[in-house]
């Protein structure tokens, strides 16, 4: 990545995109990441479905919690080691080879999905868990050395949209794979594995980053001096905890939305598919409003107004449905979109959404510009710890909170979000900007 002023600094964002999805340096990266999110959501979801509705277990909500936490563990002990790796090597043969590795993954999903074994499908699952702590460093540090500077946003951008766009996608897929005939899912499972392979032969050579670099197979060394390198640059570790709030916080939300709109409108199957789909289309949004906003620059002034804004969507969202009885019947799509309560709920989802990719798609791109080459994948993999640790934190804070101990209800605590995200947005205004300026 050159750091020099290119010309084309402040041309119109959106030719720019369309040449990064045509373009060699990038394209193959784009396909190979959404695939590998498709596969990961696939394999979560189709478990989830699988212990819902084929397997009859009496304790399934803990069943799919457990799933979440066998997925997320790995990045707290392994995006430390990642990061290590991806310095240390050419960053598209390492991925080339966590691609190849993901085929035999896949093949162990198939088998638990046609067996219907849930001990091979928590294997998989924990597999690709492992895969995606690995990916992780890669696939952010390896964009600057694919785009110029002033293409990073615009390229985070494209990522954002499409990681969110694979999730509802898989989310979907796997959900459907509770009602067809297994074969047609294990041919879905291992085409999307290979097609995931396939596109990452294409990513361009990077060379090393730092060739001299030991990898410390000690993973709770590496995890240890991962944070310790971020903990000691001050702009980098404020910069991870913006990050790690986003996706903290859209966890939490993506958790408490489905329940509100079960209970407080009545949403079936349909709505809470369609709200899901309003939220991968308001991260898509909002992350190329990013790009528009920028116009090739590392710029940070929208972040403190896009917390602002998540802040008081989830405000409104809690204050629409807080007093609300629970619904005593299911309703369709019709229905939903039809009274405005279902217009305001849709509304604020997409809102929310698009707030989120415009916050945080320039501290991700400004993550990348500032880490130096020679550590920007160990750098990144610190923050992925973070933004674990973050992740994990919110998601128990939260079914503590839900607990018949305590008993908030899901508007409350969609509220009380809003209101963490007000102070959110005052320090993304201080650290980030005013004292950046």
């Amino acid at each position: 990545m050159s750091d020099d002023p290119d010309p084309t600094t402040g041309a119109a964002p959106l030719p720019m995109l369309a040449s990064l999805m045509r373009s060699r340096r990038f394209a193959p990266l784009f396909w190979c990441q959404f695939f590998s999110v498709l596969n990961d959501n696939f394999v979560r979801n189709m478990l989830a479905m699988l212990i819902l509705f084929q397997l009859g277990e009496s304790h399934s909500g803990p069943l799919v919690t457990l799933a979440i936490g066998i997925f997320v563990a790995p990045s707290l002990l392994l995006s430390g080691l990642g990061g290590e790796l991806a310095d240390a090597h050419d960053k598209a043969f390492v991925t080339r080879g966590l691609k190849f590795a993901e085929i035999f993954v896949q093949a162990i999903a198939a088998a638990g999905l046609y067996a219907s074994s849930l001990p091979a499908l928590f294997a998989a699952l924990f597999g690709l868990g492992v895969i995606s702590a690995l990916f992780g460093p890669i696939k952010y540090g390896i964009l600057p050395d694919l785009l110029r500077r002033h293409e990073l946003v615009a390229g985070n951008a494209l990522v954002e949209a499409s990681t969110f766009i694979a999730i509802f996608l898989g989310l979907i897929a796997g959900g459907l794979s509770a009602r067809h005939a297994p074969p047609w899912i294990v041919l879905q499972l291992m085409l999307i594995a290979l097609a995931c392979f396939a596109a990452s032969l294409f990513i361009p050579r990077t060379g090393r980053g730092a060739p001299d670099l030991r990898v410390d197979r000690n993973v709770l060394a590496s995890t240890r001096d991962r944070l310790g390198a971020v903990w000691h640059v001050p702009p980098l570790f404020t910069k991870g905890l913006g990050v790690a709030w986003f996706w903290m916080s859209g966890a939490v939300a993506l958790s408490l939305v489905p329940i509100v709109v079960r209970d407080k409108t009545g949403g079936g199957i349909e709505v809470e598919t369609a709200v899901s789909a309003l939220f991968a289309l308001g991260i898509g949004i909002g992350s190329v409003a990013a790009a528009i906003i920028a116009k090739g620059r590392i710029f940070l002034h929208p972040v403190p107004i896009a917390a602002l804004g998540i802040a008081v969507v989830l405000i409104d969202l809690g204050l629409a449905t807080w007093t609300l009885p629970h619904a005593d019947g299911e309703i369709g799509l019709a229905a939903f979109f039809g009274s405005p309560l279902g217009l305001r709920v849709a509304f604020d989802v997409t809102a929310l959404a698009c707030a989120g990719g415009v916050f945080v798609v320039p501290i991700s791109a400004a993550i990348q510009a500032e880490a130096p080459k020679a550590e920007r994948a160990r750098v990144i993999g610190g923050v992925n710890i973070i933004v674990s640790s973050f992740i994990v934190a919110g998601v128990l804070a939260t079914a503590v909170l839900q607990s018949a101990a305590v008993g908030l209800s899901e508007p409350a605590l969609l509220a009380g979000l809003g209101v963490l995200n007000l102070g959110a947005a005052w320090l993304a205004y201080r650290t980030l900007v005013r004292d950046a300026a």
